[in-house]
């Protein structure tokens, strides 16, 4: 059964107005709003707390009590909107490149989607951390396509998609995708062994993009990019500054549950531990 899906909340939480046919143009002004007003973190999975993928859920945390989440609930939002205003929308499945060798990492942990329009498919990703897009990719191969102020390329490799991105004139691989749907039930498996990565090992992330830089938290180190100039590295020394830069830098809501400063601190001593292992 179709979920009940309140579009005037989403368009309200993203500053979304205009024209609401199924066209490219308004692809492209929802793909841009929705990661300038909502941030990705993790923090639910962080704590333990199960990562809930319904409308009714997404809708609460991610519209009306200003809060974040990670790929699997930002891309799942935006498909369900998408599919209310009768886009054609699929759903897969993505092994992060970044960070990892040429094969990728050891477990999928991603989503994505794609969406036809006219003839034509866009990749649509509004839940990367590491590069957020603010805007549909066209689905070919080889082309280099401009967002904002990065360059993305995607490749055709065997059954595989990848996306590149040009860092400082040299390929990087973000991720690749199979183009194999995926049903909800497939993305509510992938979802529950990531959330449960997550919490073992203490990851952190957070992300969140304006028009001046794109802010990335891994652990207790914030990432700042600007268009031309190098990454600026700060880092937060204990919970209180941690808190602080998810609630500053990020924007994000904070919950006021009992077990989220403790949660920061396992981040903490996660970070700790791995730099004395180095």
């Amino acid at each position: 059964m179709r979920q009940k899906v309140n579009l005037n909340a989403y368009f309200e939480r993203i500053g979304f107005a205009g024209s609401i046919a199924p066209t490219l143009a308004t692809l492209e002004t929802i793909h841009g709003l929705h990661p300038l007003a909502i941030p990705f973190e993790n923090l639910d999975p962080l704590m333990g707390r199960p990562v809930l993928l319904d409308q009714a859920s997404l809708e609460e945390k991610l519209l009306h009590k200003g809060r974040g989440g990670y790929c699997f609930e930002h891309n799942t939002l935006l498909m369900n909107e998408l599919v209310e205003l009768d886009f054609t929308v699929r759903s897969h499945a993505a092994r992060m490149l970044w960070g990892h060798g040429e094969g990728g990492a050891r477990m999928i942990s991603h989503m994505v989607l794609v969406v036809d329009i006219a003839g034509s498919s866009y990749l649509c990703d509004v839940g990367c951390s590491i590069f957020t897009l603010t805007a549909p990719l066209k689905l070919r191969d080889g082309v280099e396509q401009t967002v904002g102020n990065d360059v993305f390329r995607l490749s055709k490799v065997e059954a595989l998609w990848r996306l590149d991105v040009r860092v400082r004139d040299e390929w990087r691989g973000l991720y690749q995708f199979e183009p194999v749907e995926q049903s909800p039930a497939d993305i509510a498996a992938i979802n529950s062994l990531v959330e449960t990565e997550y919490f073992n090992r203490a990851l952190l992330f957070a992300a969140r993009v304006d028009k001046e830089a794109h802010y990335a938290l891994s652990g207790n180190r914030l990432s700042i990019y600007r268009p031309g100039q190098e990454p600026e590295r700060r880092f937060a020394e204990d919970v209180p500054a941690l808190r602080t830069m998810l609630a500053e830098v990020f924007r994000i809501t904070l919950p006021t549950r009992e077990d989220f400063e403790p949660a920061l601190a396992r981040v903490m001593s996660a970070v700790a531990a791995q730099a004395a292992e180095r």
